[in-house]
């Protein structure tokens, strides 16, 4: 199964990447109305959010420190800056590479057992390193919809 949910979250990313480079520069760093952030944040999100859980809340990391552009877009916090094509283009292979050092990390047996925590989006417990994909698979469509959402508000 685990094959399969790796499987599934490179080609939600592979879609969320495909809205990106459907808009430009500018769409990307518009705040629509009623959204305290935007499409691209939503990605980042995403990017630095699943490496976080993998390696924070699994212990293999101290803390997300060493998670590139973690302090951008973690949770909590909003944009308060304009992404340049740079960054942008960065936060695309990231979120493809990292899920593939992820899934080379699992198949290596990188993973052990969790300490148990509950999610803030779901107030799930995770209890094992399949439960955390499985969410991650929840989390990053969620933002994803956001996007598509925020896509509505600022196309021109």
């Amino acid at each position: 199964m685990t094959v399969q949910v790796f499987s599934f979250i490179v080609q939600s990313r592979q879609a969320f990447i495909h809205l990106l480079d459907s808009l430009t520069v500018e769409e990307l760093n518009e705040i629509p109305a009623g959204f305290n952030n935007n499409i691209i944040w939503n990605f980042g999100h995403i990017v630095v959010s699943t490496q976080t859980l993998c390696y924070v809340r699994t212990g293999i990391l101290e803390d997300a420190v060493a998670v590139k552009y973690n302090e951008e877009y973690k949770k909590d916090t909003k944009p308060t800056r304009f992404i340049h094509t740079e960054e942008i283009a960065e936060l695309k292979a990231l979120a493809l590479s990292t899920i593939q050092n992820i899934k080379e990390d699992y198949q290596k047996g990188v993973f052990g057992p969790i300490q148990p925590f509950a999610t803030s989006t779901y107030k799930a417990e995770m209890n094992s390193f399949e439960e955390i994909l499985i969410t991650t698979v929840g989390h990053d469509n969620i933002h994803f919809g956001y996007a598509l959402a925020q896509r509505k508000l600022v196309k021109k």
